[in-house]
């Protein structure tokens, strides 16, 4: 039996801040448990609710060297869903109100967990074949496996031959600092922030480190691990993408078919399938109509949008071309929280069309269902989507994604073609607002005047297959690839 270390900073249910979290807690579950022992390494967060920390047992404890001190470190396990949890327990480092506090000190929290992981393998006798890393938090295990804990005169032929991926959920984030105080916490010598390593730009950098170091590369969608090795998308890293294109894969992630699942959902008004999706999502789209208080209508052209609100989900195109958006034949219904220049623009407009715009500015999960449930299209103008999941939420629901052509958007989203009748959305090229403005225009006449090409479209979406299952096949694989030769 294979065994694979999943290590990351966040994972549901424990704690969340992003799609990294549904990643790391999710995929686990999916792999075939007669071939793959797969388990997780997180910290021990004191902000993990109660209900969770309780479970928890106490498996032992040794001592961790960073910045020159030797720090405690406990394991703490859980099992859930047939899933291993091991729990890194440090109240010095993982006790704040926040998981990520920017700067030097999550640098230091997080060199202190990537070591504690890698030494908790030997010390509970779990020697994996595959550490799958995620995301510039854990970008030193690959480094301080091949520098330090391949000794073996310190740690004996423990550590030898394990392989190491490092995940790229978003390039955009990448661990930076100045290389002098990075040295000091994290204890690597000098001679690893060259240019070559750890050095990028004049600053050590996490992320690069475990990009250099790590046998495999994977991102989370195909087309956005094409992206990253040109300068626009490749945040300074391009380069160093190019050259270890060959040792690059993108899986696009998947969702839980169990959570979004529109026939059990209890989050919606009404529970439907592809035999009755027609029918219920004008029943959702009225009960959701008069929850935000918008003019009752079936049949009117509805557009929802569930995002953060910052200039990377493409806000700035739809400040552009919002007022035309806002036409007497389309309800458009926001939820999210971000930048207050976007909070206040939809807060405006609900005030102005008050009819025919609502804005939740907040998270509300409930919500977020509903919206997903009772909409027609839904809207995601991202300047850049490493993966994007709300798209894959949207056609499982039967809300035809209207997309930037990037990344996971252009992976996952086939644009409707009348010609040959094919598609599962639409989508536009160019990051320019007026384009965006005329593939709603064109979404929305297919909507009014094509019903019947449409609804054939919604059950195409419908019927896709973005759960994890599928994605964790193609990692199998990897991991097959990886581990063939011992």
């Amino acid at each position: 039996m294979k065994k694979i270390l999943f290590a990351a900073s966040e994972a549901v249910p424990f704690i969340k801040t992003g799609g990294l979290a549904d990643v790391v807690g999710s995929l686990p579950k999916a792999f075939n448990r007669e071939e793959f022992d797969v388990r997780v390494v997180l910290p021990f967060y004191r902000k993990i609710p109660w209900k969770y920390r309780e479970k928890c047992e106490y498996v032992l404890n040794y001592y961790v060297e960073v910045a020159g001190q030797w720090i405690y470190a406990g394991v703490f396990q859980l099992k859930m869903d047939g899933v291993t949890f091991y729990f890194i327990d440090n109240e010095y480092y993982f006790s704040g109100e926040r998981i990520y506090e920017d700067g030097l000190w999550d640098l230091e929290k997080f060199a202190y967990f990537s070591k504690a992981a890698l030494l908790m393998c030997s010390v509970i006798g779990f020697r994996p074949d595959i550490i799958h890393c995620h995301d510039w938090q854990t970008g030193l295990i690959p480094v301080y496996l091949k520098n330090e804990f391949w000794d073996y005169g310190r740690y004996g032929d423990f550590y030898q031959g394990i392989k190491t991926i490092m995940t790229i959920h978003n390039l955009k984030f990448q661990g930076t600092w100045n290389i002098d105080d990075m040295m000091r916490v994290t204890g690597l010598g000098e001679y690893l922030f060259t240019s070559d390593k750890l050095e990028a730009y004049h600053n050590g950098n996490y992320l690069k480190g475990g990009l250099v170091y790590a046998d495999w590369i994977t991102t989370v969608s195909s087309v956005y691990a094409d992206e990253i090795k040109y300068p626009f998308y490749g945040e300074g890293l391009d380069g160093l993408m190019r050259a270890r294109s060959g040792n690059l894969t993108g899986i696009v992630n998947g969702i839980d078919y169990k959570e979004y699942d529109p026939q059990t959902d209890p989050n919606i008004f009404n529970n439907y399938s592809l035999e009755n999706v027609e029918e219920m999502k004008r029943k959702n789209k009225l009960a959701l109509q008069e929850e935000l208080g918008l003019r009752q209508d079936p049949d009117i052209f509805t557009v929802g949008l569930v995002s953060r609100l910052t200039g990377q989900k493409g806000l700035d195109l739809i400040e552009c071309v919002m007022e035309e958006i806002c036409a007497p034949d389309l309800q458009f219904v926001i939820l999210g929280t971000g930048e207050p220049r976007y909070e206040n623009m939809f807060r405006y407009y609900e005030w102005k069309y008050k009819d025919r715009v609502s804005s939740s500015i907040m998270y509300d999960n409930t919500r977020s269902h509903r919206i997903y449930a009772s909409c027609d299209a839904f809207l995601m103008p991202s300047l850049f989507e490493p993966c994007g999941l709300s798209q894959l939420m949207s056609m499982r629901y039967g809300t035809l994604p209207i997309v930037r052509e990037t990344g996971g958007l252009k992976e996952t989203v086939q644009p409707y073609n009348e010609i040959d009748g094919t598609g599962t959305g639409f989508s536009f090229a160019n990051y320019n607002a007026h384009e965006m403005l005329y593939t709603i225009q064109y979404a929305k006449s297919v909507y009014y005047g094509h019903r019947c090409e449409w609804n054939k479209m919604v059950e195409r979406a419908m019927k896709e297959d973005y759960s994890w299952q599928n994605s964790a096949r193609q990692y199998e694989e990897l991991y097959r690839m990886m581990t063939w030769a011992e």
